[in-house]
């Protein structure tokens, strides 16, 4: 998405036929032992390489701590542990680790210091949440008079989850929140922009909020505060890469600024909310295998699959249904999932990753009871830091250790390779791999039931033919049960500095699971431009029975995503056409105008998606491109719920799929089509 100050206005609407009105202020409205159902990891254990480690750092009350030093913070002294060990694990010095023992203004203020980093800053940090309560709920009912309430914006590259087996171990009293950046301070109704369109890269996890939210740092002072909010509402206004998952959320939600801004999809997983969900001004959204009270409203396409509570499935059959037909895709059941592995600590202080395992046909979240999986001693996880080499790295992988990436960036000049099936290889802090050879950042060899986590790409300034292979070409292993899966994994080429590829993502492993996926060619940031941040598809999917849950490909130069392998279902596709085409001439498929962002190829005999957004801004020259998507005319081809919009700028799509569906431009921004099959 872009920070673009031109866009049309999104449209809000309600489950009545009325219009929401988006001036108003307010909106209307385990154990690490082995469990029942779990499996310990059964892999021989891996004897540990102190080398390899280095001295642990006691981080309990710690905002920021220094390996190897002591440092003070809120009046505790915090000393180095002698030796890495299963209960004082060395995640460096951008991960705070808070305790209930904490007092609320200390974990306020980690918080805090968290929060303050630029949208292309080099810096990462991870807060995690020890089982216990935190906060006081004496003022719930009155949030703007509460006091001792845990109450923190989640600011870019911050993850915050809780270290328990699940989200109710960890139950905070007040609300960790994401507002919007106001466009206008003294009528922030009247602008739109810049909004939420640019909160990417953070997340929350694994926690239990009972919302009591009130305006915290400088929201506090405006005229017109983002911060304020219903009693028992918490607001996460957030854009792609900022996924909320595995939280419990015991009131309502809102996804969109208090006075209407912009906001543009993003993704709930494995939750529960027990309130309404107001997604407002939301463009798109996508909710997986959760439990809602209800949801109200829709602009152009929000999505659920799994998930109780959420509304009937409907769709505009033409733009002039739109007014009174609300966008909603309801899939009953998710036909696989795997939600993302997580760090817990027991009571007895043991560090271990709890691995889920997949689930078929599922609803609702996988928390409420026994979950099956593996528990992982953080003693066979290699725990690399920001200057450990890719060879260092390898090394334990070839060894079989899983791999934990501490919240920083990596500079590769070799692809970090898994090769042994099952590893978990999990990021921190939005931890960032950044090719610098040419190479690509990480592989998987011909593996099964590999998971890889909480991970972010950058292309080096140095093109990568491909940044993510999941698969050596050609690959045949699979595990239909066990599928190796990606989970909130962020590609971006350009933005934080120049970088090229040709595919950024490929998947060559039949059964793979890409679970919210944001493919990025950066539309604005360091090093970006038509002939300077080069980069052809974001997507390429060559094995076959893949599935894909919250996929997001933008800006590529070609097509968008090519699904080479039969098989594949996509739950929920949101894609922008790239800005910048030059002209028509530079910007053309054979002599096709332009370039579909979803492509089934020829060939391929069986495909099923739904729920399919592409969106156009050819900010830079007047282009059209003739399909938003294009699939083999082949009964076992299905497509169902599909929008086109054009949001500003010159041209627009000419057609939905393969010549079906009206243009979207400049005269008709929306076009909607309900199915279509070959």
């Amino acid at each position: 998405m872009t920070r673009a100050t031109t866009r049309t206005h999104a449209t809000t609407r309600t489950h009545s036929t009325t219009r929401t009105h988006s001036t108003t202020g307010r909106t209307a409205a385990r154990s690490t032992g082995q469990q029942p159902g779990l499996q310990s990891d059964t892999r021989p254990a891996i004897a540990r390489r102190t080398a390899w480690r280095r001295a642990a750092v006691a981080l309990i009350g710690s905002a920021a701590v220094v390996a190897g030093s002591v440092t003070a913070f809120g009046g505790i002294a915090v000393a180095p542990a002698s030796a890495a060990s299963a209960t004082a694990p060395d995640f460096g010095p951008n991960v705070t680790i808070l305790d209930p023992s904490m007092s609320t203004d200390q974990v306020n203020a980690a918080l805090a210091a968290a929060s303050g980093e630029s949208e292309f800053s080099t810096n990462r940090h991870a807060i995690l949440f020890k089982p216990g309560s935190y906060g006081s709920a004496a003022g719930q009912d009155d949030p703007s008079t509460a006091t001792g309430i845990v109450n923190a914006n989640v600011g870019y590259y911050e993850t915050v989850a809780g270290l328990g087996s699940s989200p109710t171990d960890v139950h905070i009293n007040g609300s960790i929140h994401v507002e919007p950046v106001q466009g206008n301070a003294a009528a922030p109704w009247e602008a739109q922009d810049p909004g939420s369109l640019v909160n990417f890269w953070r997340s929350m996890s694994n926690v239990q909020i009972n919302p009591i939210q009130r305006p915290v740092g400088d929201d506090a002072s405006r005229q017109n505060p983002e911060g304020a909010t219903d009693a028992h509402q918490m607001r996460w206004a957030v854009s792609q890469a900022a996924p909320l998952r595995r939280v419990d959320i015991q009131g309502g939600l809102t996804l969109f600024g208090r006075y209407g801004a912009f906001a543009s999809g993003g993704v709930l997983a494995d939750s529960r909310v027990s309130g309404q969900v107001v997604s407002g001004s939301q463009q798109q959204w996508f909710t997986q295998d959760s439990s809602l009270g209800s949801w109200n409203g829709a602009v152009w396409n929000q999505a659920f699959t799994g998930t109780t509570g959420a509304p009937a499935s409907s769709w505009p059959s033409s733009q002039d249904q739109a007014s009174t037909v609300l966008p909603f895709t309801n899939v009953a059941q998710t036909p696989i999932t795997r939600d993302a592995p997580f760090l817990t600590v027991g009571s007895d202080g043991v560090y271990s990753v709890f691995a889920p395992a997949a689930r078929t046909n599922s609803s609702g979240v996988s928390w409420t009871g026994d979950q099956a999986g593996r528990s992982i001693p953080i003693t066979d996880f290699f725990i690399a830091h920001p200057g450990d080499s890719a060879a260092t790295i390898n090394a334990a992988l070839d060894s079989g250790k899983d791999l934990l990436l501490t919240p920083g960036v990596y500079g590769v000049d070799q692809a970090l390779h898994v090769s042994h099936d099952g590893t978990v290889v999990l990021g921190m802090g939005m931890a960032t791999l950044v090719p610098t050879a040419g190479n690509a950042a990480v592989t998987t060899g011909d593996t099964t039931g590999v998971q890889l986590s909480g991970i972010t790409v950058d292309a080096g300034a140095q093109r990568s033919a491909i940044l993510v292979q999941v698969g050596s070409s050609g690959a045949t292993r699979a595990d239909a049960s066990d599928p190796t899966t990606l989970t909130d994994v962020f590609v971006r080429v350009g933005g934080p500095h120049a970088g090229s590829t040709g595919t950024a993502i490929e998947v060559d492993s039949p059964h793979t699971l890409l679970d919210d996926i944001w493919s990025w060619r950066a539309d604005h940031g360091t090093g970006v431009g038509w002939t300077q941040n080069t980069a052809d598809t974001g997507l390429v999917v060559n094995g076959s029975d893949v599935t894909a849950l919250g996929l997001f490909v933008e800006h590529f130069q070609k097509d968008q995503v090519i699904w080479n392998g039969n098989g594949g279902r996509t739950i929920f596709f949101q894609s922008e056409m790239p800005y910048d085409p030059p002209s028509q001439s530079a910007w053309m498929d054979g002599s096709t105008n332009g370039y579909a962002s979803y492509v089934v190829s020829p060939g391929v005999t069986s495909h099923d998606a739904t729920a399919l957004g592409v969106y156009s801004f050819f900010r830079d020259s007047p282009v059209s491109s003739e399909n938003a998507i294009t699939v083999p005319n082949t009964s076992g081809v299905t497509l169902t719920h599909m929008v086109t919009r054009y949001l500003n700028g010159g041209g627009g799509i000419t057609h939905v799929v393969n010549g079906q569906g009206g243009t979207a431009n400049g005269s008709v921004a929306t076009q909607y089509l309900a199915a279509y099959s070959g």
